[in-house]
């Protein structure tokens, strides 16, 4: 943590402005709301050394977004808050984004962050192992999985087999065939259109970042309790860009 302990939330937040050059009522009109997003607005006036670990945070990334910066370094923002403050953070980031065009470098291990990037670098052993935009990451990691459930699976996957060229799997009993296609969601109305059996469910699932973030970096469990450089180099990250 990089707070002075023995000033209150909001005295932390003025020291910062006034580095950045804030005065005056300009101060109070950017500090409010963002004490307001962090949940800090009734603990503003108390020391921060009374603060949690969790409310550190979430002041520091208060303070961090105050002079609104033209570029915004992130790392693991949010680790450790509870999922309505995530929201809230990402909701302000974004608007932060698009009023004052900042452009974002984040790093995180959760993957639905990194979906807001433009690019993603995934980094592993303190090397770089993939880097593209997310969906060209999803892309290269391979197929989509198509699951219908019909009235007679082991006559579907054949009419597929033979009307379209793709070989089906017959999962349990009532399960369904699962298959294996490039672009599921244009193969479903051609699938349509060859079966004469009748569909009670279809599924169409696109891989995701979890699913890249396994296939670049293995499923070896990695060592955490290494610590320091050693658990740097040990443990898989997530880098992002956005551009403002």
């Amino acid at each position: 943590m990089t707070l002075d302990d023995y000033l209150t939330g909001e005295e932390n937040l003025r020291f910062h402005a006034v580095l950045y050059g804030l005065h005056g009522d300009e101060i109070k009109r950017r500090m409010d709301p963002l004490l307001e997003m962090v949940g800090l607005t009734d603990w503003a006036s108390q020391q921060t050394r009374f603060y949690s670990g969790g409310m550190k945070r979430r002041l520091e990334i208060a303070r961090g977004l105050l002079h609104t910066p033209r570029v915004l370094f992130l790392d693991e923002p949010t680790i450790g808050l509870d999922p309505q403050t995530r929201v809230h953070i990402w909701d302000y980031v974004d608007e932060l984004r698009v009023r004052e065009s900042t452009t974002m470098f984040l790093t995180t291990h959760y993957m639905d962050e990194a979906e807001r990037c433009d690019r993603i670098a995934i980094i592993d052993r303190g090397r770089i192992v993939a880097i593209d935009s997310p969906d060209a990451l999803k892309a290269s990691v391979g197929v989509d999985t198509v699951t219908i459930e019909t009235a007679d699976d082991a006559t579907a996957r054949d009419e597929i087999t033979r009307g379209l060229g793709v070989e089906g799997e017959v999962l349990d009993e009532g399960e369904g065939v699962r298959l294996r296609v490039p672009d599921g969601e244009s193969f479903v109305p051609r699938m349509f259109a060859h079966l004469t059996v009748g569909v009670r469910n279809v599924n169409v699932r696109r891989p995701s970042l979890d699913d890249v973030f396994i296939q670049y970096t293995g499923r070896d469990m990695r060592d955490a309790e290494a610590g320091g450089v050693d658990q740097l180099k040990a443990s898989p990250m997530v880098r992002g860009f956005r551009r403002g």
